[in-house]
């Protein structure tokens, strides 16, 4: 439990409000720490973004001359997808 004493039987018949236990359980994230772990998502984002492109255009001959139905445009929308979602993890933390 989050509180040091120890609760009376008759407390534990009803449940915790959802309210109570999430104003409890809030993090003590200091600013820096939010910067930080914002800023190595949005970094993972951009290193993501730019190196996969990268080496999606190095692979590109032969990627197209092995006939896989994942062609360019797929293969590029993943690794957007993905940037995309490093990118929104690096600004929830920055917000939240």
């Amino acid at each position: 439990m989050a509180k040091d004493s120890i609760p009376q039987i008759h407390s534990l018949d009803k449940p915790e409000k959802l309210q109570d236990l999430l104003k409890e359980d809030a993090g003590d994230d200091c600013l820096p720490c939010k910067i930080v772990g914002g800023g190595a998502f949005l970094g993972l984002a951009v290193y993501s973004y730019v190196s996969g492109q990268s080496q999606l255009q190095q692979q590109k001959a032969k990627i197209l001359a092995s006939g896989s139905r994942f062609g360019m445009r797929s293969r590029s929308l993943g690794i957007t997808g993905i940037s995309l979602g490093l990118a929104w993890l690096g600004i929830w933390r920055l917000v939240k």
